[in-house]
């Protein structure tokens, strides 16, 4: 019961920091962000990110509703301009459980067994950029890390989380 009881820990500690995003966020600190209240999409930052229009679009969608809970408006001559970019790396991890005669973990001799779990996960880093549009200078970076899915019934509430995750660290605060 005990080992039953630990297994399920493990499991749900294991999806749960899966599903977490870290993040960071540096700025400008002559920046007067209080200023700040329309933007739009840098168009031609945007079209170099590497990834597929379709979650491009997801990108861009969330952080437009982000935007406008904090009170901004999108604009044809915007305060600030919003690009992104992202990077990501595939990861392979390898967990070998066992046990046997000569002790936990070795799983070798006449007597033991051995199981050996190969996982492959894709760690996705997603770059928001706040460009001031007058001064066309970089105010605000906001980043997050974290494991990415392939299900596509999930693939939009992850990246809603990761931008979330993100402009929460917006406005910064000295």
């Amino acid at each position: 019961m005990k080992l039953q009881i630990l297994t399920l820990g493990l499991i749900i500690l294991t999806l749960t920091s899966c599903s977490s995003v870290r993040v960071a966020a540096d700025y400008d600190r002559s920046a007067d962000f209080n200023t700040y209240k329309t933007f739009a999409f840098f168009k031609d930052g945007i079209d170099k990110a590497k990834i597929s229009d379709l979650d491009k679009r997801r990108i861009l969608r969330a952080i437009e509703s982000e935007l406008l809970a904090k009170g901004f408006s999108k604009s044809e001559t915007p305060d600030l301009l919003v690009n992104i970019f992202t990077k990501e790396r595939q990861e392979v991890n390898v967990y070998n459980q066992g046990w046997g005669m000569y002790g936990w973990g070795w799983g070798w001799g006449p007597m033991g067994w051995n199981q050996t779990n190969v996982t492959n996960s894709t760690r996705g880093t997603l770059y928001i950029d706040l460009i001031d549009a007058k001064k066309k200078e970089l105010v605000w970076q906001g980043i997050g890390q974290g494991y990415l899915t392939s299900r596509m019934d999930r693939k939009e509430e992850r990246i809603r989380e990761f931008v979330t995750s993100v402009l929460a660290k917006y406005p910064p605060q000295p």
